[in-house]
């Protein structure tokens, strides 16, 4: 590592940490040394801005830009560093630590290529590398068919269908996954067009359920979503079998907060003017942007299962929408395993529960078994799997039920 400005007789420079005070980030000179040897150099703010100029520069992959709160002063010239390193066709990786959704986001759409938290988690840096070095694979996504074309003229004020899981485990994925999934292959006749959101920015699993790949340009269309049309939305999406569209979560993990609630608000009502019904994976958390999608929404399903955590999570969600005046008539509970119809005493607890909770318990999902986890891991949907599951058949008739209810909304009107 060089120390301060990298000097032609040494190795040649293949990167350089910007920022205010290295020694400030000690986690990110370990894994540069790992990743680099001895090919990288630090600089500071201003030192960077005239450093690119230099013929030293060219061989330069990256820039590892890291910064803190106390460095969201000094935002111009954040943004001014991302934007000479563009213009000198380095690459930016941006590390962060304790700085505002609002700064990421801002740093992020001036061309920032990677994001990685600080302290840096085992092996992140090396991974961001990794990525920044291999070519885009989007062109040849788009060669193979992924990605749609939409009609900029619809307005099919589609249906918003959301799952939300009130504890871990409950089955709100597999809830929405195979519900999407039993929505397209309702007719082989009149088929609705259905459209899958996996909002879960982190832990979203709906492209692991459906084996589907996930991609940067997720991450870039809800980096900006003021230029959100009908065509950068059709390119996010992918395809399953012909009959479902997907909007998977982004390739990296990614703040809750990044995008907010007139971001998410865009990317709904494009999916609603394109599609019969868009069915929207839902986080455990709530973030600033829940509101909007349960003030959207027509039916909103939360997911709980016959237990304490589940009671104490829905009493608690309860009391933050009433807070809040939120419209909690919305809800639908679901009970997902259920017990059998012939355990009396399972039976009288789920009565005690929905009354002590004063909710009503919509729908009782039964337990699918392990067939539903080997689905799951097989990226299936359980009509492939397990056709016969007792849980397949319930969500069947939940599609059913649901297309049914807006057939007839639509003839009325």
């Amino acid at each position: 590592m060089s120390s301060v400005m990298p000097q032609p007789e040494q190795d040649m420079i293949l990167a350089c940490t910007v920022s205010r005070d290295v020694q400030n980030f000690d986690l990110l000179i370990e894994d540069m040394e790992s990743a680099l040897g001895e090919s990288w150099g630090d600089l500071g703010f201003a030192e960077a801005l005239s450093f690119f100029n230099q013929p030293e520069a060219e061989a330069m992959e990256f820039i590892a830009l890291a910064m803190d709160d106390a460095d969201e002063d000094n935002m111009a010239l954040m943004t001014e560093i991302i934007t000479q390193a563009k213009k000198h066709d380095i690459k930016v990786i941006l590390i962060a630590e304790d700085v505002t959704a609002a700064a990421l986001h801002s740093l992020l759409r001036q061309g920032a290529d990677e994001f990685v938290p600080y302290p840096l988690p085992e092996g992140e840096l090396a991974q961001a590398i990794e990525r920044i070095r291999t070519p885009d694979p989007a062109p040849v996504a788009a060669s193979a068919g992924q990605g749609n074309t939409l009609d900029a003229s619809a307005q099919k004020d589609g249906a918003l269908i959301v799952v939300h899981g009130l504890a871990g485990g409950t089955g709100s994925t597999t809830m929405a996954v195979n519900l999407a999934w039993e929505l397209a292959s309702l007719s082989t006749t009149d088929k609705p067009s259905v459209c899958l959101l996996d909002l879960d920015l982190q832990y979203g699993s709906v492209s692991t359920f459906l084996d589907l790949p996930r991609r940067e340009v997720v991450y870039e269309m809800l980096a900006d979503t003021e230029a959100l049309d009908e065509e950068i939305f059709g390119q996010a999406l992918l395809t399953y079998e012909d009959k479902l569209s997907v909007l998977t979560a982004p390739a990296d993990m990614l703040p809750l907060d990044l995008v907010s609630a007139e971001d998410i608000q865009r990317v709904l009502d494009i999916a609603r003017n394109q599609f019969d019904y868009v069915i929207v994976d839902m986080p455990s958390t709530l973030v600033q942007w829940s509101e909007t999608v349960l003030t959207s929404a027509h039916v909103y399903f939360a997911m709980l299962e016959l237990d304490m955590r589940s009671a104490q999570n829905t009493l608690r969600f309860k009391r933050a929408l009433q807070s809040e005046q939120l419209p909690i008539e919305k809800l639908r509970y679901v009970l997902n395993r259920a017990p059998k119809f012939t355990d009396i005493n399972a039976k009288s607890r789920v009565k005690r529960m929905a009354e002590s909770l004063d909710i009503s318990i919509d729908l009782q999902m039964p337990d699918g078994g392990k067939p539903i986890t080997q689905a799951n891991d097989h990226g299936m949907p359980l009509s492939a799997s397990a056709p016969k599951s007792p849980l397949r058949k319930e969500i069947v008739k939940l599609a059913a039920s649901i297309h049914s209810l807006r057939d007839d909304t639509s003839a009325a009107a």
